[in-house]
């Protein structure tokens, strides 16, 4: 695919979560005013929307309402926004610039940051758990436990602690491959999912999609190592050279940077090869994966 057709896809799948996001977080009045302001400080600052827009694309394979996958995108884009902030806080990883902006701890402070990411988190439930979404029960509650899934101990938080602990020991590469699948590829694969249980996928279609998108977040994740150590902090919007710094495990540091841009490349092409039973539907997503690991930020 053209990646002028694949850029032009996901800014307006971008834009059509934004003004979802926008309509939902409405500005607060009274004491929680600024909690609201640095909600949307973090969620509606200049991102991909690569989850939103996963989940956009897998729904599409089974002709779900482009409307309702927005919806669910943006309740991916509130938790995927909440892990940025908390990881972002000093006890975490400590940065202080995110998407080319201050993080929302140094924007605001780290009380309301916490709390900013609390009600993200929690407001991605309100979203997937309304009539909107879906009118049927059982959809609802399939997305919903799909998310604390992907976002709980055995997935993002899971894995944020185990790169926590690799700052004090490495890791061995089966390791990482693990605190890789959980703290990033957990949230992957629940996008992709989502798609998939919007639209009432066979068991065989979703463990298609559950292949594809396993392999999609590892080298999506090595890809971002990749530019932790080869980017720039202009390109990337964010700090550079941060794992070295804190002693983090990480596939570059294990196989060194070529070997590891190989594992990217071959794990994008086998994530493409789960994705022959779709043909035409799946092109898009299929152009995502070559851009996940040829992207400069």
């Amino acid at each position: 695919m053209d990646s002028d057709i694949l850029s032009s896809a996901m800014k307006a799948a971008s834009s059509a979560v934004d003004r979802v996001l926008d309509k939902i977080i409405q500005n607060g009045s009274g004491a929680e005013t600024q909690l609201v302001e640095a909600m949307r400080y973090a969620v509606l600052s200049p991102g991909k929307r690569l989850r939103p827009f996963l989940t956009i694309c897998a729904a599409e394979v089974f002709d779900v309402a482009r409307p309702v996958a927005v919806r669910t995108g943006a309740a991916l884009e509130c938790i995927h926004s909440y892990s940025l902030v908390h990881d972002d806080l000093p006890a975490m990883d400590d940065d202080d610039l995110r998407r080319g902006r201050p993080t929302l701890h140094k924007a605001y402070d780290e009380a309301t940051a916490i709390l900013a990411g609390d009600a993200l988190l929690t407001l991605a439930f309100e979203i997937v758990s309304a009539p909107e979404t879906s009118p049927k029960a059982e959809v609802r509650a399939e997305l919903c436990r799909t998310l604390a899934k992907a976002a709980g101990y055995q997935g993002m938080v899971g894995g944020q602690m185990i790169d926590l602990s690799a700052a004090r020991e490495p890791l061995a590469e089966s390791a990482i491959h693990r605190m890789q699948q959980m703290k990033t590829g957990a949230l992957i694969c629940a996008s992709v999912e989502a798609g998939a249980v919007l639209g009432e996928a066979s068991t065989k279609a979703r463990q298609s999609l559950n292949y594809y998108a396993r392999d999609l977040g590892v080298a999506f994740q090595i890809a971002d190592d990749l530019l932790d150590v080869e980017g720039t902090e202009e390109a990337t919007g964010k700090a550079v050279r941060k794992d070295a710094d804190h002693g983090k495990s990480t596939f570059v540091e294990l196989l060194g940077v070529e070997r590891a841009r190989q594992q990217a490349t071959m794990l994008a092409d086998q994530a493409i090869e789960h994705l022959a039973d779709f043909g035409d539907k799946a092109t898009l997503l299929r152009a995502v994966a070559h851009f996940a690991v040829n992207r400069s930020h």
